[in-house]
């Protein structure tokens, strides 16, 4: 059975990779034979292990278009749930094993360390990139493997900085500051009215990985050099780690400890006054008529820019990969090409309220992005996105040293006191050696 591609709103051929923006794709008008088509195996099932939402209508979005493609094709397609800290083992042993989902949504650079277990989908995904106007450079770096698509990039969780905007005001801030130094400040003066800030600091694959990556990356340090030669104990460095501890006195307690839910936990209870967040912690204010006026009071803005002197941050990104192992890898390549057709991907950048940013370019202009102001800082994660593996090249190195939360310890370490930030710096570069040698 071969499953029919739908048709989208640009007429011609497929648009070339880096081309200009795009019109919103939402309609109908042939655009090309770009996208492969699979045969699926007969009798085909597929089972689709995925990330826990923090936004409902993200998921109910997925599991309709879900359901389109069983409807067309009569393949059922069961989607099973781990939380965001499970994932990456239970990717690992599935790989490793050889048995268990077809097909899985993993972090970062996670398909980097079992490439040779994931279905080479390159086919796929030059088509998708050719059709819909390219991918963003750091989304398709995760997903290559010496020049092949291991995984199809599929979404980048932007994270922003969210704030309640009157508290800000009260601080004696007309505007939220644009550079660290004004951000510290800000730090110390809520504070002093009692309305803390708080980011994470403990193992949160999100907000503690974005956070903590950004406080190294905006002072200029880095995890290793264009040629992977482990330099993370620099003066760069340092100058980060000391400001993580003086940021950190201007924190609620409790933030080394935190989780990628508790810093929403504490947000949505009044106790924070600014944070790092997916558009999530918003709706879950906004979505409780409760916190209507929390919700009003809410803005969101990107990272404050450091010493380096540029926007540099991490966000999250998530691959779509399948398996070697699977049974019928026909049938999930046709269920993954359906899922970014432009009707079905619309459809679900839209239901996830800007959770969920696109890794393909022609998706920029859905209306998502400017329905509500919030939005607009996390319209350009995927613009926006230095990979983890900053400045040398990903591959299971890379992966290896964000799997073991080597930078979130570091600034964690620094910032609570349990070393000085020399000590941190000498033991990040221990650990990371073990892993590059």
């Amino acid at each position: 059975m071969t499953l029919s591609r739908r048709d989208v709103l640009m007429g011609g051929a497929g648009l070339a990779a880096g081309s200009m923006a795009l019109p919103f794709l939402g309609g109908t008008a042939a655009l090309g034979q770009s996208v492969p088509k699979f045969e699926p195996e007969p009798g085909a099932s597929l089972r689709l292990l995925r990330w826990s939402p923090f936004v409902k209508g993200e998921e109910d979005a997925w599991l309709a278009n879900t359901k389109k493609f069983t409807e067309a094709t009569g393949i059922e397609v069961r989607i099973d749930k781990e939380s965001w800290e499970d994932i990456r083992p239970k990717a690992a042993v599935a790989a490793n094993v050889g048995s268990g989902p077809d097909m899985v949504w993993v972090w970062f650079d996670d398909a980097q360390q079992y490439p040779d277990k994931l279905l080479d989908v390159t086919d796929l995904a030059k088509g998708l990139s050719a059709t819909y106007g390219g991918y963003y450079p750091g989304n398709e770096v995760y997903a290559q493997v010496n020049n092949r698509f291991v995984a199809l990039p599929l979404a980048t969780i932007g994270n922003a900085v969210v704030y309640r905007d009157s508290w800000v005001k009260q601080a004696g801030f007309s505007e939220f500051p644009k550079d660290t130094k004004g951000l510290l400040e800000l730090g110390k003066a809520l504070k002093a009215i009692n309305h803390p800030m708080g980011f994470t600091l403990g193992h949160g694959v999100g907000d503690g990985n974005n956070y903590c990556h950004w406080i190294l990356w905006s002072h200029g340090g880095r995890m290793v050099d264009e040629n992977g030669k482990v330099v993370i104990n620099s003066p760069e460095t340092v100058a980060g780690l000391r400001y993580a501890a003086e940021l950190y006195k201007t924190f609620i307690p409790g933030t080394e400890s935190w989780l990628d839910v508790n810093n929403n936990r504490a947000f949505i209870a009044g106790d924070l006054s600014v944070t790092a967040n997916g558009v999530s912690i918003y709706y879950a204010a906004a979505n409780d008529p409760k916190l209507a006026d929390m919700a009003a009071d809410m803005k969101s803005t990107n990272f404050p820019i450091g010493p380096v002197g540029k926007k540099v941050e991490l966000h999250q990104t998530t691959q779509a990969c399948i398996f070697k192992y699977t049974k019928y890898p026909k049938a999930a390549q046709a269920y993954l090409a359906f899922m970014f057709d432009a009707p079905q991907y619309n459809a679900w950048l839209t239901g996830a309220s800007a959770y969920c940013c696109q890794t393909l370019k022609a998706f920029s202009n859905n209306p998502v992005w400017t329905s509500k102001p919030i939005h607009a800082a996390y319209s350009v994660a995927s613009e926006t996105l230095q990979p983890n593996g900053y400045a040398g090249p990903l591959g299971p190195k890379s992966a290896a040293a964000m799997a073991d939360w080597i930078v979130v310890d570091m600034v964690a370490e620094a910032a609570t006191g349990q070393r000085t930030p020399e000590e941190a710096a000498k033991r990040a570069q221990q650990r990371a050696e073990r892993i590059y040698r």
